[in-house]
């Protein structure tokens, strides 16, 4: 793996990840963690028979004092040896990621806190509020229909108020086909009641209704906060094809005019499609993560074709690593290793300088998500 010494020594920001595990994990669950998938297939054969799973062997065993592509069994046996806080402390220190921007809102009570992973990390992080958990909270508070706006407003300024930015994740529920227009009052009003119907007959409290993923986005646009949005590629409970970013073309063109940055998360397949919306869209930034350690060796194809056409000012670092440590490290390691081999083909053709190339690793390593998220050095 060819890196770059100026890309191998840059701090990364890591402006969209979750927390780790600190429960100790058999075979199952590890290979659980390792896929987007809801379970490891009893038909098929083995997760570490695919392109992370060979990753995790090949990069991670070092990691961890073994032989480079250590047998999975001889993996996760050392890997209990250590117990997860070690495991956990060692992946997320040899990163270089002086910053993370996490994500809580999905299966907390599974992981460590923003404040738990910092220590861990020997780093800073800071939260994202997912606007869906807000949302639901303040349903499962007793609020009425007519009270709801008001009650969402204030409740999300609260949970904001020291946090770096919020996420939708309206491409689970509804898809990206979201309307531009801002709904009125009488049209949230008019959604919260059918969804208080239908948690009055039982139904789970679970946010699932175009008007009011708007509503919530308009919400955080109001507050001034960067808008982050799950974008493709996702587990069995997002129907891909209604994923596209181009689908948000007319939520795009209505909220240039706030000048809130507006970030694209993950984006595979269609990464492509997003770099176009970053160009073309002044407010819109783009990631690959959650791709980069998936598509493991050949995730320098995916940050290549998304850098064909994206401004470098508009291209961020993440892993959005979830669960296990292993994806910090990985996602961090392709990400240098596909942004150097980028950048170093373009100086073998002469198409830039090294001031040039330097200038654009800084500004996806660290230098756009400072700016976006407004975060001090």
């Amino acid at each position: 793996m060819t890196v770059l010494p100026f890309v191998a020594d840059l701090p990364l920001v890591d402006h969209h990840c979750h927390g780790l595990v600190t429960a100790e994990l058999d075979r199952v669950g590890f290979e659980e963690m390792l896929t987007e998938a809801d379970t490891v297939s009893p038909l098929g054969t083995t997760v570490f028979e695919s392109l992370i799973g060979l990753a995790v062997r090949r990069w991670c065993a070092p990691v961890l004092g073994l032989p480079t592509r250590a047998p999975a069994d001889d993996y996760l046996a050392r890997r209990a040896e250590l117990g997860a806080d070690e495991v956990n402390r060692r992946f997320l220190r040899a990163t270089g990621i002086t910053d993370f921007l996490i994500d809580g809102g999905f299966q907390p009570d599974r992981l460590t806190t923003t404040k738990q992973l910092a220590g861990l990390a020997n780093a800073r992080a800071h939260d994202i509020v997912r606007l869906e958990v807000v949302a639901e909270d303040v349903i499962r508070g007793g609020t009425t229909a007519s009270g709801f706006a008001d009650a969402l407003t204030a409740e999300l300024a609260r949970r904001a108020a020291g946090a770096a930015g919020v996420k939708s994740i309206a491409a689970y529920r509804v898809g990206l086909a979201l309307s531009g227009a801002r709904p009125s009052a009488a049209e949230v009003a008019e959604a919260v009641g059918r969804w208080l119907a239908k948690v009055d007959t039982g139904e789970e409290v679970r946010l699932v209704d175009e008007v009011l993923h708007r509503f919530l986005i308009w919400t955080a646009i109001d507050l001034r906060l960067p808008v982050q949005l799950h974008v493709g590629y996702g587990d069995s409970d997002v129907d891909l094809h209604r994923c596209d970013p181009l689908l948000l073309t007319d939520l795009l063109r209505a909220t240039r005019v706030s000048g809130v940055p507006i970030l694209l998360l993950h984006n595979y397949p269609f990464h492509r499609n997003a770099a176009y919306l970053a160009q073309v869209f002044e407010h819109v930034f783009v990631d690959v993560g959650l791709a980069t350690h998936n598509t493991g060796y050949r995730s320098s194809a995916v940050i290549a074709e998304t850098l064909e056409l994206v401004p470098f000012g508009k291209f961020l670092f993440s892993t959005d690593a979830f669960g296990l440590a292993e994806l910090y490290h990985l996602g961090t390691l392709f990400f240098r290793r596909g942004l150097s081999e980028f950048l170093e083909a373009g100086l073998e053709a002469d198409e830039w300088s090294e001031e040039d190339a330097l200038r654009t690793a800084s500004l996806a390593c660290f230098e756009n998500a400072r700016r976006v998220y407004r975060l001090a050095e």
